[in-house]
């Protein structure tokens, strides 16, 4: 069971639609492509035909996830406690430095933000996953095991 915020399951399940909705698009260039002729040499064919595998490769996996999520209920969350959706200001305990980070589902890709996306199932995540205001969380990364206290969550 993964767990994501009600905005990512919206954001899911639009992404979903939109693939779907593509579907006659695809089959269109693929009948329009086979009208062309011998099929070995059409590049048109082939390149419809990869989208259109990619394509239905990317609903599989999202209807797949769709079926396994839960949507965390923001009521059932204490205040003070880290969870899904939580923006969160972290202090770097080795350089004093401040930062701030969005525990997410699935990251959005989004580099322009304020914060830094991190998922649950990221080592990051998984040491902020239900760590209070005031508690240092211990992150063991690539380069090292990192140390951050939990200045607020906003």
């Amino acid at each position: 069971m993964e767990f994501v915020t009600a905005e990512e399951k919206e954001t899911l399940e639009k992404r979903l639609g939109e693939l779907k909705s593509r579907r006659p698009e695809i089959t269109a260039r693929i009948a329009e492509a086979r009208a062309d002729g011998d099929l070995k040499e059409n590049a048109d064919y082939h390149a419809a035909r990869d989208d259109q595998g990619m394509n239905e490769a990317e609903i599989r996996r999202l209807e797949e996830r769709l079926t396994n999520v839960s949507v965390a209920a923001a009521e059932d969350i204490p205040d003070d406690m880290v969870f899904l959706g939580a923006v969160v200001k972290l202090r770097d305990l080795d350089d004093d430095d401040e930062d701030l980070y969005k525990l997410v589902g699935e990251a959005s890709g989004n580099f322009d933000a304020d914060e830094i996306e991190v998922t649950a199932s990221s080592p990051m995540g998984e040491a902020l996953m239900k760590a209070r205001v005031g508690e240092t969380v211990k992150v063991d990364l690539p380069r090292g095991e990192k140390r951050f206290e939990i200045i607020e969550i906003l």
